[in-house]
């Protein structure tokens, strides 16, 4: 049997009680009715999750990861990146507020 042009399944309209759905062809399908709100990036220096300044701790909450990876990796970057993220650090140390109580 030849699948159509469409390379999708042949389906006679007539004998069938149900619409029938693509799964390949239809992107909404299996889509949920409710979806969540996007979350807006906002960055804030944690006011609980500190070493120094919160700017790890914050940075983690906003990205939802780790506090520990964001600090090790800020750590690689300061020893390969020859200072660059401790400078960066010291920035936003400085420029991020802190976030509310």
């Amino acid at each position: 049997m030849d699948p159509g042009p469409g390379g999708g399944r042949v389906v006679d309209m007539e004998n069938s009680s149900r619409p029938t759905v693509d799964p390949i062809l239809d992107p909404s399908f299996g889509a949920t009715t409710t979806t969540q709100p996007r979350r807006r990036f906002e960055l804030r220096r944690s006011r609980t999750d500190r070493m120094l300044g919160g700017v790890c701790g914050g940075l983690a909450e906003a990205l939802g990861a780790d506090p520990a990876l964001v600090r090790l990796g800020l750590v690689a970057l300061t020893v390969l990146g020859a200072g660059s993220g401790g400078l960066l650090y010291i920035a936003a140390w400085i420029l991020v507020p802190e976030a509310d109580a």
